[in-house]
């Protein structure tokens, strides 16, 4: 789990060079992995 988010910023800093009008959704879906994460310990 200690992996998830670095591939997880990674992943998303290479779909934002290529479609920078993602950043949006991929801010708010990275925040949603990461407040889920945090609440149930997954």
């Amino acid at each position: 789990m200690l992996l998830l988010g670095p591939l997880l910023a990674l992943a998303a800093g290479i779909a934002i060079l290529i479609k920078p009008k993602l950043l949006n959704y991929i801010v708010a879906a990275y925040l949603i992995i990461v407040g889920v994460v945090g609440i149930f310990g997954i």
